[in-house]
């Protein structure tokens, strides 16, 4: 079975270099350099039409999960908006103050997603019980668990994400997020991978009034199509296996 390599984007040009370089699914989002937010609903409309599967973000600030009631209204706007943009899917994360996954706020989230695919964002990542959240995960409905195990890195989080995949016994999809490369699979040898999440993206010097102005980063970052297609070609090494 081979493995479904999704990528996040944040532009026009990195969507198109996604597609062209075999993501099976897109997460859009903007600012990736926050870790991601709501894409705006021209992008939503845009990205449509690329050939796969688009998931947007819903995450309408940065910083931690616990959402504000004003917080959440905005978020069930953009999750309509996805949906009348023809998006399959959002992504989507909530948290209470200790942590733990706000059931009560996803459930309402959810409900506002009739019908459309669900990713769990990267808020598991800061649960104090992994086993637990994961059982949650699965009653509410998600369809896959975006995870780093709980590190920085997945590959830092294998032994962890291990454990999730066998606790998940096929119920839900766990799939590794953060820092995923061709050069950073070997801890996952021997997984039973199904999907997983990477920007696939290199450094792009900035310079100039851009810089200057505060306009642009001088070190940003870019899709890369080489970088995925050599991670689509490591993720299909049977050593991998």
């Amino acid at each position: 079975m081979s493995v479904l390599v999704e990528v996040c984007v944040d532009t026009t040009e990195g969507l198109a270099e996604a597609v062209r370089g075999g993501a099976g699914r897109i997460e859009l989002c903007s600012a990736l350099d926050l870790g991601g937010l709501t894409p705006s609903v021209g992008m939503m409309q845009r990205a449509a039409g690329a050939g796969v599967p688009i998931y947007a973000m819903i995450r309408p600030r940065p910083g931690d999960f616990v959402w504000s009631p004003d917080e959440i209204a905005l978020m069930e706007t953009d999750i309509e908006a996805a949906y009348s943009a023809g998006l399959q899917g959002v992504v989507l994360g909530a948290s209470r103050p200790d942590g733990r996954l706000d059931t009560d706020v996803l459930g309402l989230l959810i409900a506002r997603a009739a019908k459309m695919g669900l990713t769990l964002n990267r808020c598991f990542d800061l649960v104090p019980d992994f086993s637990d959240a994961l059982e949650q995960a699965i009653a509410l409905g998600f369809h896959r668990v975006l995870t780093s195990g709980g590190e920085k890195r997945a590959a830092e989080g294998s032994d962890r994400l291990a454990s999730l995949m066998a606790q998940a016994r096929r119920r839900i999809i766990i799939m590794p997020g953060g820092g995923v490369s061709a050069e950073t699979l070997a801890p996952f040898k021997g997984l039973p991978l199904r999907e997983v999440h990477a920007s696939c993206s290199a450094p792009v010097l900035a310079s100039g009034p851009v810089v200057d102005f505060g306009f642009a980063a001088r070190i940003g970052r870019r899709t890369d199509g080489a970088r995925l297609r050599d991670l689509c070609a490591a993720l299909a090494d049977p050593g991998l296996r």
